[in-house]
């Protein structure tokens, strides 16, 4: 993909050091940093010199720490880093103080925050990462949307949380939809087709049938259409123009090295008020 290419979609790479970010201009116009990290420019043997931001149990606690430390370094500014235990649930964390935001233990799969000084952000390797930003009132999000959390509608419920908190409109959020799986390779059975034609009435909208049973999703998609119905408009949200499985070369992708390689590294998606 060319520079130019990447550049309509609405993000543009930021490098520092080998350390390479996908950031979503819109959010940045807009008052925030944001990065979504790759697997360049770190310590971790995955299999050697990647960036490894969580994973604990499949990396040293010293490579992961170091490779946090690069990441920060590479979009710049001082900020502390909130993250949580994610548990493909639909809980929302709200990161109010530094203690907040050093409690990563609380299992939660969506952060909120209008904090300064703080990075909200969720870790993936296919799950979709959605980054939110409030202009209006300073207030910021990062979702964790595999297709669980799609199902439970964890990007709307989160948006109505902004709304409830800080008084967040839908129509004034800008929102950026992360590198994840893609519909062209994310075969899912018939259990997750279910699990959306229960949840949605427009679920056929996210497949592309393969074999008996099995079909393609668009978790993209779904995720988009979710920002819509909770009111953002189609023209504040932009989606990031690659699938995790397809570009093993820039992302960690759970589906095929944890296969593969039997481990696999975790992306980081942050956001926070420049």
């Amino acid at each position: 993909m060319t520079d130019e290419t990447l550049s309509e979609s609405g993000f543009y790479w930021r490098e520092r050091e080998g350390v390479k970010v996908l950031v979503c201009r819109d959010l940045e116009e807009a008052g925030f940093t944001n990065g979504f990290s790759t697997r360049h420019g770190g310590v971790s043997p995955f299999p050697e010199n990647d960036l490894n931001l969580a994973g604990f149990n499949e990396d040293t606690a010293d490579n992961i720490y170091e490779n946090r430390r690069r990441f920060l370094a590479a979009l710049g500014g001082d900020y502390d880093l909130a993250t949580a235990w994610q548990v493909h649930g639909d809980h929302i964390k709200v990161v109010a103080s530094a203690a907040d935001a050093a409690d990563t233990d609380e299992h939660a799969d969506a952060l909120i925050s209008d904090l300064p000084g703080t990075l909200v952000g969720v870790k993936t390797a296919d799950c979709v990462p959605v980054l939110i930003a409030d202009p209006r009132h300073g207030a910021f999000a990062a979702v964790h949307a595999g297709w669980r959390g799609t199902v439970q509608s964890i990007v709307l419920k989160s948006i109505e949380l902004m709304s409830g908190r800080y008084g967040s409109d839908p129509a004034d959020l800008v929102c950026a939809i992360g590198p994840a799986a893609g519909c062209g390779s994310y075969e899912i059975g018939q259990n997750v087709i279910d699990a959306f034609a229960s949840a949605f009435s427009d679920s056929d909208a996210y497949f592309t049938p393969t074999r008996t049973g099995h079909a393609f999703v668009d978790l993209h998609l779904a995720n988009r259409r979710q920002l819509n119905a909770a009111g953002v408009p189609d023209a504040n949200i932009r989606t990031a123009p690659f699938c995790t499985m397809e570009h093993t070369n820039l992302f960690f992708s759970y589906r095929i090295e944890k296969i593969r390689f039997g481990k696999t590294g975790r992306l980081l998606s942050v956001i926070g008020r420049t």
